[in-house]
Order: structure tokens, then sequence, then C-alpha cells
């Protein structure tokens, strides 16, 4: 059965998604770029980035996890972009090329409409201006019995989970403190939504730990 899922999703010790300060130079704001030590130059992220090789182990063994059996993807505005407000003109597609790597229909919620962006591999950009629900619906009927994988960022995860729509939670804690940026579970009660841990383990990099209902 399809499940909705946040996957591969990196925090610092003290609960940041991203960093203070973000801005097109530094998307993931002050000190983000290191909350995925762990993914850099797995094997998942370098095909992802149309290279050969990259490390296996645990670490990518959870990379690969995050991308599998995805059917259709969820991103929140500042995902796609540093642009805000009304869109300028059609000339942004996204922080990731001609090639992204979700290769699926992938969902981008906003305020202001825009026509669907075709890209190379298989990825469609479509913009949801209706709110998270209709989102989530439109990903269930591409998706079929594959599953959603809500990508970020920290606003957007949050809003699915107060929503009590997702199924599975996946968090590579990564060794940092960042004191200041996006909090994840600042008044989330992720028992009281049912979740318990039932995977977990260390890297050098992060502690991955699994959370599902």
């Amino acid at each position: 059965m399809s499940k909705v899922k946040v996957a591969g999703f990196s925090i610092s010790i003290d609960g940041f998604g991203a960093g203070p300060d973000q801005s097109l130079n530094d998307p993931l704001g002050k000190g983000g770029m290191e909350l995925h030590r762990w993914f850099f130059g797995t094997r998942t992220m370098n095909a992802m980035m149309g290279k050969a090789g990259g490390t296996q182990g645990i670490d990518e063994s959870y990379a690969s996890r995050a991308m599998a059996g995805m059917g259709a993807f969820i991103l929140g505005r500042n995902m796609f972009g540093p642009i805000r407000g009304d869109w300028p003109d059609e000339s942004w597609k996204g922080w990731w090329g001609d090639n992204p790597p979700y290769h699926t229909p992938t969902f981008i919620l906003t305020h202001y409409p825009r026509e669907p962006i075709p890209m190379e591999g298989g990825t469609t950009f479509y913009f949801v201006t209706d709110g998270i629900e209709a989102a989530l619906d439109k990903a269930r009927k591409v998706a079929g019995s594959k599953d959603i994988r809500i990508g970020g960022g920290v606003s957007t995860v949050r809003q699915y989970l107060q929503a009590g729509l997702v199924d599975e939670l996946h968090f590579a804690v990564a060794p940092i403190i960042l004191g200041r940026g996006e909090a994840m579970f600042d008044g989330i009660d992720l028992p009281a939504l049912g979740f318990q841990v039932v995977e977990h383990v260390a890297t050098e990099f992060a502690t991955h730990v699994v959370l599902a209902k």
C-alpha cells in the first residue's frame, strides 16, 4: 500500500533542518550544507548528479531507500527556488538544471499559479495553489501503489505532520549544532501523532532514525 514518507531528511542535533540566513548563495542557510555530509559522495548522490561510483555502506543504504519506490514528490516553494511572490517570468526551473533528481511527477506548493514544467529524466513540476491536502490528492493519483515523499523544506514537513498525513519518517541526525535556523520539532508532539522509533543506526556523519506509526 502506498505510504506518505519523509525520507533522508537531515537535521542537526538541536533539531534544525536548515541554518539561519538563507540566501541564493546559502540555500540551506549558514552551516546548512554540513547537515548533508552523510549523503555527499554516496552512490545514490553520484547517480543523481550523473556520475558513476560512490561510497557504499550504511549511509548509502539510507540514501538509496530515500529515493527508491517513490511515485511522486511534494516540495515547498522554497525547495524549488529562491524566488518569492509572483513568478516574474518562466525562466526559473529549479535548482537542479535540465535533469532534476526526482524522475517522477513533483508537486510544488505555492500561492502563485504557473503552468507545469516538463523536464528531462521524467520529472514534471506541477504547481499547486490550493493547499497541502490538494497536493497530496494529486500526488496519490499519479503515484498509484508507489510511495509519496514529502521532500521539504522544514515548513512543508511540519504542515504535513501537523495534519496527520505522514506515515513514516527518516531523519539523518548530523553531529553538528546550528543554534538557529528552521526548527523541525517546535510544537510537534511525535508520540501524540502516533510515531515511535522503529530503527536507528549511527555512522560517522549521521545517526539514522526511522519513526513509524
